[in-house]
Formats: C-alpha cells, structure tokens, sequence
C-alpha cells in the first residue's frame, strides 16, 4: 500500500528531535511522498531545506490567512521567487479565508485572491485553509472563474464543512482533503463529506503535527505515519477497502501537484 501526505509541517521545533525517527516510521507505513505546506516567509528556507534533504518532499510555498497582516510587496516576491525558481514547488499556500479566530474579512480576501494570482500565472494549485468561512471562500472562487473564464485548480485542506458546502468546492473542480478529523467519533458532517465525494477529487492528508487520529487521538503530536489511519477511516465510510482509497488518493495528488512517483 502507497500513501502520499498532501499537507504537514514538519519543519516546526517539535519534530526536530527525532526527525530521522519521524521519517523512518512514515516509510514503514507505506508513505512515499509528502507536501510540505507553509504558514508564511520565515520558513520559505527551513522547509525548502526539508524539501531537498528528503528525496519524497515536495513543499508549497504562501501566506495563511491568519497571518494576512504581514501581507506585503515583498511577500508576493518572495512566493514568485521561490515557486518559479524551485522544482520541488508545487503549490501555493496555505492560503484562503479563516473567520474562526479573526475578523479581517478583507485584509484576508485581498491575500488570497493576491495568491491565486500568483498561483495562476506560475500554473500552480493553491491549497485552500477554509475555517468558519465557506461562503466567502466560494463568492471568491465564483468570482475568479467568472472573470478568468476558467477555475483555479486546488485542494481544500483539512476539510470540514458540511455535505452542502463539500459539494460546493466539488463543483468548482476542486480536490478535497480529510484530516485525523475525519476519525473523531462526532464528526459525522465531516464522515458523510468524505463519503459523498467524487473518487478522482478525494485526497487525505494529516496536518500534522496537530489533529492526531483516532487511534493516536491521545497523542501530543500527530505524524506522517499516521495518515494510514485517515486512509482506513476514509475507506470505511466510503464501504471501499484501504488499498483502493490509498490507489485513487495516491493518483489524485499525483495529478493535482504534478508528481512523478
């Protein structure tokens, strides 16, 4: 069985310890690449670095929405330097909307739309963070399309909205990403999601190091390893087995970030 990660941070001081450690568990459970997603510039280096000393890293490069007020010009240099300069890039992001601890509707609207810009002109995906913000998100992706004539390609990460909303992002052509959420015994919105997504639109992912799965729930720190957990608790709810969830998600995330595995 053959599992890629499509979003972690590895890069952050609770893995620093044991790294190598980290690394060989995830090899031992089948995981054979990883997307390396980012929160702002200061780690452009520490994960690029990751990137070329793990020969099945990948890494996105972009500004979360929390941080959209260190948003500036020579951000956006930063994001086009790297993403056009490094092969081992293959997204933008992580970007999007988050109104569950903020309120900077447009500060946050003006960065993501600034990254999907960028993301189109260097024929990247962008990876979407979408917490308490899932109409907005959708005004904005409608908007684009309208204007561009086309839709940007993507992936919702982590994702936790409803049937309704899953089917939104759906129609617009993107992928869908469960976390070790989709493992937490109330989560039943984000259950039925999984299960009604289209089979070439479904990816898994662990975000670590948050969001253990069950069961790993208990643990501090989540890891790579651990996305075989996601796989199984996707398949079950699917009424698929393991092997064709870690099949369709591994050809999923080869095809949305250009991998050759």
């Amino acid at each position: 069985m053959q599992l890629i990660d499509t979003h972690v941070h590895i890069n952050f001081d609770i893995f620093q310890s044991d790294l190598e450690a980290v690394r060989s568990r995830w090899q031992q459970a089948g995981v054979i690449h990883l997307v390396h997603s980012c929160v702002e510039p200061s780690e452009f280096k520490s994960i690029q670095a990751l990137a070329h000393r793990f020969a099945e890293m990948s890494f996105a490069v972009g500004l979360h929405p929390l941080d959209a007020a260190k948003w500036t010009e020579q951000t956006a240099e930063e994001i086009v330097s790297l993403a056009s300069s490094d092969s081992k890039v293959v997204a933008i992001g992580e970007t999007g909307l988050d109104f569950y601890k903020a309120d900077n509707y447009d500060q946050q609207r003006k960065v993501f739309e600034t990254q999907l810009e960028i993301a189109s002109s260097a024929n990247l995906p962008v990876i979407i963070h979408c917490r308490n913000a899932a109409v907005e998100v959708r005004e904005v992706l409608q908007k684009w399309k309208k204007l561009k004539g086309e839709s940007v390609r993507g992936v919702m990460h982590c994702w936790g909205g409803s049937p309704e909303e899953t089917q939104w992002f759906v129609d617009l052509d993107f992928y869908i990403s469960f976390s070790g959420t989709v493992t937490f015994k109330n989560a039943k919105q984000i259950q039925e999601s999984a299960a009604m997504v289209r089979s070439d639109r479904l990816l898994i992912e662990t975000d670590c190091p948050f969001l253990s799965p069950v069961p790993k729930r208990g643990e501090r720190r989540n890891e790579p390893a651990y996305v075989r957990y996601v796989a199984q608790q996707v398949a079950t709810v699917r009424g698929e087995t393991v092997d064709a969830i870690a099949t369709l998600t591994t050809r999923n995330a080869c095809e949305l970030f250009g991998l050759t595995i």
